[in-house]
């Protein structure tokens, strides 16, 4: 018998990871983790499931890097059978739970959808979302209704030459960047 269990969902829904495939044949998982490092997404013992029935619970007993990737094993899962049910499914927490960090640093899901202006107070689009790329981070901004134009732009997130402010409070990012690039 699965250990799923039916629960409300988390106040700030985060995923941190995916539930890949079945690992072995005890009933463990491979995993994909959003998380900084990977192995971080062990640190969250209570995982939310948000399966068509509802938002359900999880457990992780036990966790390893294997080869290059991650595998663990869920609390109440014995068999590659029984496993496959929660196959493919995102792995939720509750942003609450993120430890608290510097002043400064955010975490990307609290930079997704600021708007994004100009120091001159061009409004360019929203964070749509943040890409790794060797040199530094990348804000991906979007179009919105208001915005200078339709077009999509990659603006290197650095704090100090590009991103001049974060203010959450406001929901905006201010940037040294010129609406013409």
């Amino acid at each position: 018998m699965s250990e799923l269990k039916q629960a409300a969902a988390p106040e700030q829904a985060l995923v941190v990871g995916r539930i890949t495939s079945v690992y072995g044949v005890k009933g463990w998982v491979k995993l994909y983790s959003h998380t900084d490092p990977m192995q971080g997404i062990f640190d969250y013992k209570h995982w939310w499931l948000k399966t068509p029935s509802g938002w359900k619970t999880v457990e992780l007993s036990q966790g390893r890097l294997q080869g290059r990737g991650l595998v663990a094993s869920v609390k109440g899962y014995s068999d590659r059978d029984q496993v496959k049910e929660i196959c493919g499914m995102d792995v939720y927490i509750d942003a609450a739970e993120l430890p608290e960090l510097d002043e400064g640093d955010y975490y990307w899901s609290q930079l997704e959808g600021l708007r994004v202006i100009t120091k001159e107070g061009v409004l360019l689009g929203k964070v749509s979302q943040l890409m790794e790329t060797g040199a530094n981070d990348v804000i991906v901004v979007r179009a919105c209704e208001g915005s200078f134009d339709r077009e999509e732009r990659l603006i290197p997130y650095a704090p100090g030459t590009y991103v001049l402010n974060i203010d959450l409070e406001q929901q905006e990012m201010v940037v040294d960047w010129d609406p013409e690039f």
